[in-house]
């Protein structure tokens, strides 16, 4: 780029009550006018962030060069990341003011960093699971709108540990997905398939992120849980799972993925479902009734409270593409 053909305004005498306003002034050319909105926001914390702890420059260092170690250890099955993102407890925020949900239906929560798109897709049905040490597990959901009509047809996508708390992806060496599957749901809304309980696990502790949770004095365990995801053209994209109520860190969830809403009890097979089914009576069984939102639903939830957040905040704003910038009209 040819200096001469950037109109830059001039920049000098920089100090520390002024540099802020002079990033954001040099910045403020950016033509996307949402881009624009988020950086300038994302330098004013970070300067106020740097005055308000007076960080020093050794500290500064230390911050840039675990950055650089999570971006190292990351691989294509690994997202030290998204791990990160988890235990700061900034992707759950996200996904719940992207995702908002209306009273009834079913709350998001963290995706993790074990998703894979190696899922083969199975049938209802399905045995997903074939840890021979894990407890048999029938599990029988179904999926409505927020008026109760079943959805037919919905991509659902299911993913848990085996029964020593490990995820296929992280055996070097393995020979294929496992404890994972891509199904959809039938005409009634309705799908099935054969797993195990689900078991408590640590996160990767190995990495960065494990070593920052050691000198916070803070465990790595998340609580029994298994991973749905649903897509389905004219849905918002749902990323939930279901938790086992009891469990010794459904209070302490070390990425704080558990919610009221999502925590389940283990039932009981019965005789009848059992011969429906094809499973043995008195073993465990999870139900769950899903609740998917439309997309209108959701960007009108989703702005409503864009815009009532931004009026708490003092802030002369508006949308733009369904997210506010600021409003200079």
């Amino acid at each position: 780029m040819d200096p001469s053909d950037v109109d830059v305004p001039p920049l000098k005498n920089l100090t520390i009550d002024n540099i802020t306003e002079n990033v954001k002034l040099i910045n403020s050319r950016c033509p996307n006018p949402r881009l624009k909105y988020i950086l300038e926001r994302v330098v004013q914390h970070l300067h106020d962030f740097a005055r308000e702890t007076r960080l020093s420059h050794d500290e500064w260092m230390t911050g840039l060069l675990f950055l650089t170690s999570v971006g190292q250890i990351c691989t294509d099955v690994r997202q030290e990341f998204i791990l990160l993102s988890d235990i700061l407890g900034l992707s759950l925020l996200v996904d719940s003011i992207d995702h908002p949900k209306p009273p009834q239906s079913t709350e998001g929560t963290v995706l993790g960093p074990f998703h894979s798109h190696e899922a083969q897709v199975e049938p209802n049905g399905a045995q997903i699971a074939h840890d021979p040490d894990g407890e048999p597990c029938l599990v029988l959901c179904d999926i409505k709108d927020t008026h109760g009509k079943p959805i037919e047809g919905v991509k659902i996508d299911i993913w848990e540990t085996d029964s020593k708390g490990f995820y296929d992806v992280q055996y070097p060496g393995r020979e294929g997905p496992d404890q994972r599957a891509v199904m959809h749901s039938d005409k009634e809304g309705v799908f099935w398939f054969k797993a195990i309980v689900p078991v408590p696990y640590p996160i990767p502790h190995d990495g960065p992120v494990g070593k920052l949770l050691v000198q916070l004095k803070r465990h790595c365990y998340r609580p029994s849980h298994m991973h749905f995801m649903f897509a389905k053209e004219g849905y918002d994209h749902l990323i939930t799972a279901l938790y086992l109520r009891g469990d010794p860190y459904e209070t302490s969830d070390a990425v704080f993925g558990v919610k009221d809403s999502l925590l389940i009890d283990l039932g009981t097979v019965n005789k009848d479902q059992a011969s429906k089914y094809g499973v043995n009576e008195g073993g465990k069984l999870i139900t769950y009734n899903f609740v998917l939102v439309t997309e209108e639903e959701s960007r009108k939830l989703r702005e409503k409270n864009a815009m009532d957040a931004m009026h708490k905040l003092g802030r002369s704003m508006k949308l733009w593409n369904g997210l506010p910038i600021p409003d200079a009209d």
